[in-house]
């Protein structure tokens, strides 16, 4: 089952699906594609990591998420990764430009033949009004056009709000 958990800033989708995951019972892993590059950054994946279980397996990977996927699948397995925004930032600063379009490809065919249950958790984007410069409005449209590809494939789409999750597709929509 692949999960897809959308929501702005502080809506409570990290948390749900860290409840989710707690919930399955199966063996976890958290793959984390946050860089550290400033301490706003630091204080951020510090609370992150004080919600996490400590049984989890910490992985972290901020370019090649669908070669990290593929390497740790396995059956009774859920993979939890938080978050692809983040990602997609790590990707669209990369000088090798054709970087992010080969790596969201890649991510979009793995997740399709996985064995594990997923949760992918990303910011919505496209709720605001349109930024101004041109990095910005690339990696809005590239998180939005992510999450439609997402969302077609994914069984299950929750969007959050203020906490509260809404389910936009797959048990209980």
């Amino acid at each position: 089952m692949i999960q897809l958990i959308l929501g702005g800033a502080r809506s409570g989708k990290s948390r749900l699906a860290e409840t989710i995951a707690k919930d399955s019972n199966l063996d976890v892993s958290y793959i984390a594609t946050a860089q550290v590059l400033d301490d706003e950054m630091q204080v951020r994946v510090e609370h992150h990591q004080l919600q996490r279980s400590d049984h989890w397996t910490l992985i972290e990977e901020p370019l090649y998420l669908a070669e990290k996927l593929i390497e740790i699948d396995r059956e009774n397995h859920l993979i939890l990764v938080d978050c692809l925004t983040l990602w997609m930032s790590n990707l669209l600063l990369d000088t090798r430009q054709e970087l992010q379009q080969v790596e969201c490809e890649k991510l979009l065919g793995t997740l399709k033949i996985l064995k594990s249950e997923i949760i992918l958790v990303s910011n919505e984007t496209g709720l605001g009004v349109v930024p101004m410069g041109q990095i910005s409005r690339k990696f809005v449209d590239e998180s939005g056009r992510l999450h439609q590809q997402l969302g077609q494939i994914a069984d299950k789409v929750t969007f959050c709000v203020a906490g509260f999750p809404m389910v936009l597709k797959g048990e209980k929509a």
